[in-house]
């Protein structure tokens, strides 16, 4: 029986124990709920999971006394009530014992909140990338479903109502058979100078935002939001936008990894103190097709139908899977019609977040698997660290699926070493 099939029967058939703890019999009216990151992304889900109607806030925490503040005030305008405020996550799920924990925090400190949140028997909403080194999202995986807790992945594009569509119209066969399909993000982005270090902002604990990664001084090119273009803290583009389509791919075929990746790439526009590159390609060969990866900025979208999105190359026709853009279908017959349909997203910012919440409260009372389980989350991602450990040794890597790269000098690369006292989870 494929993986998929299983998966959906599973689903179909879910009695008490299907995973592991047992079913709520009766539908809570309020789950104790805490924001962990409680910055720009954070406070978008955290936002829908209060319209939802079932988040009691008993807790925001955050390094950033400005960010803590913020939210504070945006939270008591929706209840006339201010949450507890806390400054180290683990206090946060010690103190306020949430049933449920946002993780919303830059990639570099996903895995140690959500970790210690499933230990302390909590649900978990954790955003996309699950982690910042291949062996974190094992450990994730590890603690998820020894606790036998539900672990929704902010992969919200699986919940993008046109994204279904266009996804079941692939899966129907009307395309063909499909042997490559390419990722990208091409961005016309305006390139500024270094930004030099500077002074640790009030009410920002450096060090605790820095937490397991390498010491260094604060920049403002680093927080709030800016983390994302450095190694340290994040993957890149690859590791931001890739895991979004990757996912997409992963949800269509069968196949659960690539056989072999290679990546390459470099900084060749961006001058600034960021070191991401800017401009990366990556290939992912699977059994029955090949899957590819481009991103370039400070390039033209020229003679490009869309600067984000996948393409899906069929024996029949050519599906584009767009984020503002909707999907458009282009077959290859020149008697065949170009079919298309418009996006449905939210604001702001262009999300589904509101339909991934629902599953994931649903998937908690229905003692089921949600729609972008922490298994899922896992393998997207591995996708794009295993790129950004090609792209650093400069040659492909093998991988069999178990969590190990047959080289030694990658195999490292799936672990970082933790800056004391933090300890790597296992």
């Amino acid at each position: 029986m494929k993986r998929r099939t299983f998966l959906k029967n599973t689903a179909a058939t879910a009695t008490v124990g299907t995973l592991g703890f047992p079913i709520i019999k009766k539908q809570k009216d309020s789950y104790r709920t805490v924001l962990i990151g409680s910055g720009w992304w954070g406070m978008n889900i955290l936002r829908e999971a209060y319209r939802y109607g079932k988040a009691e806030i008993v807790g925001i925490c955050d390094v950033d006394q400005n960010q803590l503040k913020k939210a504070s005030d945006e939270i008591f305008q929706w209840n006339n009530a201010k949450p507890k405020w806390y400054t180290d996550y683990r206090e946060c799920i010690s103190d306020a014992t949430p049933e449920i924990v946002i993780v919303g925090t830059p990639d570099h400190w996903h895995a140690l909140p959500t970790v210690a949140a499933v230990n302390a028997g909590a649900y978990v909403y954790v955003e996309k990338p699950i982690c910042h080194t291949i062996g974190e999202g094992q450990a994730m995986l590890k603690a998820a479903r020894a606790n036998n807790r539900v672990v929704q992945v902010g992969t919200h594009r699986r919940v993008s109502p046109h994204m279904i569509s266009g996804m079941n119209y692939i899966k129907s066969g009307k395309i063909g058979k499909v042997t490559m399909v390419k990722c990208f993000v091409n961005q016309n982005r305006k390139f500024n100078d270094p930004v030099p270090n500077a002074d640790v902002p009030e009410g920002l604990d450096w060090d605790m935002w820095l937490g397991p990664a390498p010491k260094q001084p604060y920049n403002p090119k680093m927080h709030p939001k800016g983390f994302r273009n450095f190694l340290d803290f994040a993957n890149g583009t690859i590791g931001d936008w890739g895991i979004h389509w990757f996912d997409q791919v992963l949800w269509w075929t069968e196949e659960r990894f690539p056989r072999s990746v290679f990546s390459t790439g470099g900084r060749f526009v961006n001058k600034d103190n960021t070191d991401t590159p800017d401009t990366q390609l990556a290939t992912f060969d699977f059994e029955d097709f090949v899957c590819c990866w481009e991103h370039k900025y400070g390039a033209s979208n020229a003679n490009e139908e869309s600067p984000i999105g996948l393409y899906f190359y069929g024996s029949e026709g050519t599906m584009h899977l767009g984020w503002r853009d909707g999907w458009t279908y282009y077959p290859n017959s020149k008697s065949g019609s170009i079919l298309h349909e418009d996006p449905r997203v939210n604001e702001p910012d262009f999300q589904n977040i509101k339909e991934l919440w629902a599953d994931f409260i649903s998937s908690i009372e229905n003692n089921t698997r949600p729609i972008c389980d922490i298994e899922d989350g896992q393998l997207a991602t591995n996708m794009s660290l295993l790129a950004m450990i090609s792209l650093k040794l400069g040659r492909s890597v093998q991988w069999d699926g178990n969590n190990t790269i047959n080289d030694p000098e990658a195999q490292k690369l799936m672990r970082r070493e933790y800056r004391s006292p933090w300890v790597y989870p296992e």
